[in-house]
């Protein structure tokens, strides 16, 4: 899914970089210039969510569209809680991706 995702966006004209977990993410150089995350909310060790709440602790202003493959209504609410730009189940639409991109290109901005 990791690749799929990163070949569609490259084909949308967006640079991406992919990561195996969480703790990759935060050990790279990418967090300091990620304009946006796409965050699978199950990862092994630190979650998607764990994620992005330690981001929004560090002050991190990074949006991020969750996706997931495991639906339920208390994961949706803890992840809209955390000011997701959207929350996708999969699998989803590649236009609906795009779509949440580009409004968190605009979140970002404003």
């Amino acid at each position: 899914m990791r690749t799929s995702i990163e070949r569609l966006l490259r084909a949308s004209g967006y640079a991406t970089v992919a990561f195996g977990s969480a703790e990759d993410f935060l050990a790279s150089a990418a967090v300091d210039n990620t304009l946006a995350i796409v965050l699978d909310i199950h990862l092994g060790g630190m979650s998607g969510i764990g994620l992005r709440r330690h981001l929004s602790a560090a002050g991190s202003p990074i949006p991020v569209v969750f996706i997931t493959a495991f639906d339920d209504d208390a994961t949706r609410a803890e992840a809209i809680a955390t000011g997701c730009v959207d929350y996708l189940q999969k699998p989803f639409d590649a236009r609906r991706l795009t779509q949440a991109l580009e409004r968190a290109n605009k979140q970002r901005d404003e």
